[in-house]
């Protein structure tokens, strides 16, 4: 029961990735989706924790959500993203996918499969130069992502990125701020 909800889990994220990657945006001219020019893909594995996303159904109600990232031996990347369902005591959600970097001459632009061989955009778009949180989208306005190293950002750090993203054109009151544990292992 449980690997058949994960299967389903998994496969509705490919899904929805999957046609991410073939659509194109009505706003695609206002939009600015250019990538970091230096991304050092060691220091940016590791565990961050999701401080703000758009709304999406493969995350709708989870809370405390993380990616954690860990580089594979044939060079790709293992991606855990996980969270809990409505509560830091719900039950937890873990999804277990791949992702690369197929072009090193863009390396802020990866891409990521939590099914088979379909992958979709993952738009390094900002990131702090010593690595503590990233504003992560895709080719679409319909994706964005605020990620740090710690449960928390400081105030004025988290506006300072939500000033990044106002000038990239994305509608930042569509965010959500996701709950945290504030010590999660």
């Amino acid at each position: 029961m449980k690997r058949e909800f994960l299967k389903s889990y998994m496969s509705i994220i490919s899904l929805i990735f999957f046609s991410l990657t073939f659509c194109q945006s009505k706003n695609a001219d206002k939009m600015d989706y250019s990538t970091v020019k230096d991304l050092d893909i060691e220091r940016y594995m590791g565990r961050w924790y999701e401080i703000a996303r758009y709304d999406h159904s493969f995350e709708r109600g989870l809370v405390g959500v993380t990616a954690t990232y860990s580089l594979r031996p044939d060079g790709k990347i293992t991606v855990i993203n996980q969270g809990y369902k409505e509560s830091s005591d719900g039950r937890l959600n873990v999804a277990k996918g791949k992702a690369k970097q197929p072009d090193l001459s863009e390396p802020g632009k990866l891409k990521v499969s939590f099914f088979l061989f379909f992958y979709a955009d993952y738009y390094v778009l900002e990131l702090d130069t010593d690595y503590e949180w990233v504003l992560v989208g895709s080719s679409s306005e319909k994706y964005l992502w605020i990620l740090s190293r710690t449960p928390e950002l400081p105030d004025n750090t988290l506006h300072h990125i939500l000033d990044l993203a106002k000038k990239r054109g994305y509608d930042i009151n569509r965010l959500i701020m996701v709950e945290q544990k504030s010590s999660q292992s």
